[in-house]
């Protein structure tokens, strides 16, 4: 059966490619469509960048409002989903004077694996990559800027978190809310869980000691079954709501001959967070998910393969009894291997222990309780669909 279902994944992929390819270079003989490179914000150390990003054309989704309407909303999701990627296009970066190449897979996506030489300094976070798409320089908007991340030496730990559910409202676990939440908002009206941003921050900064050079600054990395389409949303949303930005993983959504409609969302979490520990072996992390899907199942075999590397684990809680005493049973056995998982029903509560094991500064924890209840609301739009799920 398996050997079955990989080989009709293959041959529909291979039929999406085909007409994909199809499309592609009937529209580049109508002529020039307008290109444009994403580049999605990376992450790396002294010794490696890692840069992706992806080739499409004609990127025409409209920035968001807070008085847009759900028509227009509904038309920019369309138009995030409905993107025309460039397969196979070729990328260039620059960085300190050197010259990076790659190719896009069939899907316009890219990845680059930039060797530092000699390793960067310690001290500078964020840096500046320039990436451009070599068979389109003629026009602007093929050429862009992407950011990296690296942890500075003050670090005392990372943070891997979850979005859906855990810092951003979904309701994955209901279908109804959960397209109300994608289709019908936009990055100035969905809402955060309360008390996030300040949390967040306050992790961030950790205990505040140092200033300059020697602050802590403890890198955020964003994990997440959300498709790629939604990466624009997310980041305006976070600069809306003042939530710390870091590096997201998100998930492909499509048909390609190994892929049909997306990956598998816990293999793919997986593999990202075994990624993060071995790209950065010094850093312990501290994980944050939710209980309405399986963060709780992959955080548990990540403190078994990486003993000692986990400070502690918070799992909002989102969902019903019956997975709360799952999640229960797997808190058990995280505690036997030395490790704190809370299932927790707020911000707050995860705010608090984190003051209490030294991980936040006592000054923090006012604007976390404050912040939490500012962002206490219900929306008119929220009532209704809960009135009627």
């Amino acid at each position: 059966m398996a050997n079955w279902k990989q080989a009709l994944t293959h041959i529909v992929g291979s039929i999406d490619d085909y007409f994909d390819s199809l499309q592609f270079r009937r529209r580049q003989r109508r002529g020039i469509a307008p290109v444009q490179i994403l580049a999605y914000i990376g992450h790396g150390t002294r010794e490696t960048f890692y840069v992706r990003g992806r080739a499409i054309e004609d990127y025409s989704v409209l920035d968001a409002r807070d008085t847009d309407t759900t028509w227009r909303n509904l038309r920019n999701m369309y138009r995030r989903f409905n993107s025309q990627e460039i397969p196979h296009a070729r990328v260039r970066a620059y960085f300190d004077g050197k010259v990076y190449e790659t190719r896009a897979d069939d899907e316009g996506f890219f990845r680059l694996e930039i060797a530092l030489d000699p390793p960067l300094l310690d001290g500078v976070i964020w840096h500046d990559v320039p990436v451009e798409l070599i068979d389109y320089a003629e026009q602007e908007s093929a050429r862009t800027v992407a950011r990296v991340i690296v942890p500075p030496g003050t670090a005392r730990f990372g943070i891997i978190s979850d979005l859906d559910d855990t810092v951003i409202k979904s309701d994955v676990v209901n279908l109804l809310k959960l397209a109300r939440n994608t289709f019908l908002y936009n990055s100035h009206t969905r809402l955060p869980f309360a008390g996030v941003s300040e949390f967040y921050h306050a992790l961030q900064r950790g205990v505040g000691q140092g200033s300059g050079a020697t602050a802590e600054y403890n890198p955020f990395f964003y994990v997440s079954n959300s498709p790629w389409n939604l990466y624009d949303l997310l980041v305006d949303f976070f600069k809306v709501r003042g939530i710390p930005m870091g590096t997201f993983f998100l998930s492909d959504i499509g048909l390609t001959p190994t892929k049909l409609v997306r990956t598998n969302g816990v293999k793919q979490k997986s593999e990202v967070i075994h990624m993060l520990f071995e790209t950065h072996p010094q850093l312990p992390f501290i994980l944050i998910g939710d209980s309405g899907e399986q963060d709780a199942e992959i955080y548990l075999k990540v403190v078994q393969r990486y003993p000692g590397r986990v400070k502690a684990i918070y799992i909002r809680d989102v969902s019903m009894q019956r997975r709360d005493r799952e999640v229960q049973r797997i808190i058990e056995q995280v505690a036997a291997s030395g490790t704190e998982m809370l299932l927790i029903p707020d911000t707050a509560a995860a705010a608090a222990h984190a003051l209490n094991r030294g991980y936040i500064a006592p000054a923090a924890l006012p604007a976390i309780q404050e912040e939490k209840r500012a962002d206490q609301q219900t929306t008119p739009i929220e009532a209704m669909f809960d009135d009627i799920s």
